[in-house]
């Protein structure tokens, strides 16, 4: 049975994670400087070196240093290196880890986009807390562009989109239904709100393909995919974007695989409880409802935060897998905390749990996880490994080194702007305006005589979904050609809109 080592009990009894049930999911807690993150790292290592990709987001900028051996010339080497000898860890070495930076606004690593097309109107109408009416609208406007093959790729195309809807909501109310200026200036407005949190750098192309997240390097550990969410953390919105469509890029592309021998990818989000502060119950119930039902996409995610009553029952009750550090009794919500926290053990009768909550030191932790019969341990009191990594972050040299290395060096760096919706319609803006002047200069009878002055909206559109769909039949037969699979789909545009409508309808 395969396994992470997590640490030993008090009594010298190893205590582990088994492979196979890292997929129920679980909950890494303890107050600040308790030891969580560092929990996490060892952790997330250890994935890694059973051949587990790993997602993390790091929100304090500490994680990056998992890209790094540890030293012997770290203060606190001598620490960490007598807690491997206290485990009886033989084969402890400093050793690095397989690294892949992310970054949505590309600064700290690659950059993370998706097209507004893909974000789909019903997760877009909530993020921009629209109401049912401005929703109706941003609906008819994706399927005006949908009908008329206007690609919707960047927040500059929903612009250009929204003004042409503004200008032309007579034509639109007469096809679709309703569509009043007063409800696509309001759709305007919080579009630009949105986009000054800095949702123009993850809208556009190239778009990720989450295929990148599932990498593992040539000695068959698994990829870490650090997320840089310092300053994405100040977005909340911008956050809550990317969760949404991740989680919808995982319910489309990965396969059902029950409970496999280990997990294809294994999420850490790092103070978690951002995730929930302030979010609408749609997006909590989105949430729970992903956290229940993508364990069987062999994905295993694990929230990270200080306080475990910050994570809302119906998601914490899917956590099968709990570390819990140390908690302080300050106040009457820790109070609450420690004594939530001590419940959602399993007895251990040699064991006071709400008092050894409130006496752990720093690198000790109360563990349970699940048996391979999906039952949980008693709760032990656990000495947790010391990381072979670095503790803390890297220097921008190093990341930039990291970086030039990497297996998707290149591939999503630079964004391409190819023709889609601003293009068209600025296009037949240009056209109509020269028009009016030739009419003016020549008279409408003579103008009529010549051909257009370009290609009509509706032929350039058309053509452009053609080229999209013969693009994807070229990839898929080279592919063929090459011995290998692509993910290329000329039905793709239409599965994503059937995914997009059925996660968005979760967040009814």
């Amino acid at each position: 049975m395969a396994d992470i080592f997590l640490g030993n009990d008090l009594n010298g009894n190893r205590q582990a994670l088994d492979l196979s049930r890292a997929n129920r999911h679980g909950l890494i807690a303890g107050a600040t400087g308790t030891g969580k993150t560092v929990t996490l790292q060892g952790m997330a290592e250890s994935f890694s070196a059973a051949g587990v990709p790993v997602f993390v987001a790091d929100v304090k900028g500490d994680l990056s240093g998992i890209a790094m051996p540890g030293s012997p010339t770290f203060k606190h080497a001598d620490k960490l290196e007598g807690r491997a000898r206290e485990l009886g860890m033989d084969d402890y070495a400093y050793s690095d880890n397989p690294v892949v930076f992310w970054d949505l606004y590309g600064k700290s690593g690659h950059p993370v986009r998706t097209t507004v097309s893909e974000m789909g109107p019903l997760l877009l109408s909530r993020l921009l807390d629209l109401n049912e009416t401005q929703e109706g609208v941003l609906q008819i406007v994706f399927r005006h562009a949908d009908e008329n093959g206007l690609l919707l790729l960047d927040f500059e195309d929903l612009r250009a989109m929204l003004a042409w809807a503004y200008d032309n909501s007579k034509e639109l109310s007469g096809e679709y239904g309703n569509v009043s200026k007063a409800s696509v200036g309001a759709i305007q407005r919080q579009l630009l709100s949105f986009e000054s949190q800095g949702a123009d750098n993850f809208f556009g192309e190239p778009a990720l393909e989450i295929d990148d997240f599932l990498k593992v390097d040539e000695q068959g550990r698994g990829m870490v995919n650090v997320l840089a969410a310092e300053e994405l953390m100040r977005s909340p919105k911008l956050y809550a974007t990317f969760l949404l469509w991740l989680l919808a890029e995982l319910f489309e592309s990965l396969p059902e695989v029950g409970d496999p021998e280990k997990p294809k990818l294994v999420f850490f989000f790092d103070e978690a409880h951002l995730l929930f502060d302030d979010a609408p119950d749609a997006l909590q119930d989105t949430i729970e409802r992903v956290v229940r039902l993508i364990r069987s996409k062999g994905v295993g995610v694990f929230f990270v935060t200080q306080n475990p009553i910050d994570i809302p029952e119906e998601v914490a009750g899917q956590l099968g897998n709990r570390v819990q550090h140390a908690l302080r009794a300050f106040t009457p919500r820790d109070k609450r905390a420690i004594k939530a926290a001590a419940e959602t053990f399993r007895i251990n009768p040699e064991l006071d749990v709400e008092e050894a909550i409130t006496q752990l030191r720093v690198g000790e932790a109360l563990v349970s996880t699940l048996d391979e019969d999906g039952a949980p341990t008693v709760v032990q009191r656990t000495l947790i490994k010391p990381p072979r990594s670095r503790l803390g972050p890297l220097t921008q040299k190093e990341r930039l080194i990291i970086q030039s290395v990497s297996p998707v060096e290149g591939k999503y760096d630079e964004r391409v702007d190819r023709e889609s919706a601003e293009e068209v319609l600025a296009q037949k803006a240009q056209d109509a305006s020269e028009t009016a002047e030739e009419v003016a200069e020549k008279g409408e009878e003579e103008v009529r005589k010549r051909e257009r002055k370009s290609t009509s909206l509706w032929e350039r559109a058309g053509k452009n979904a053609v080229k999209a769909a013969a693009g994807s039949l070229a990839s898929i037969a080279v592919a063929k050609a090459l011995g290998r699979q692509s993910r290329a789909d000329p039905l793709r545009t239409g599965l994503n809109s059937f995914v997009r409508n059925i996660v968005g309808g979760l967040m009814r």
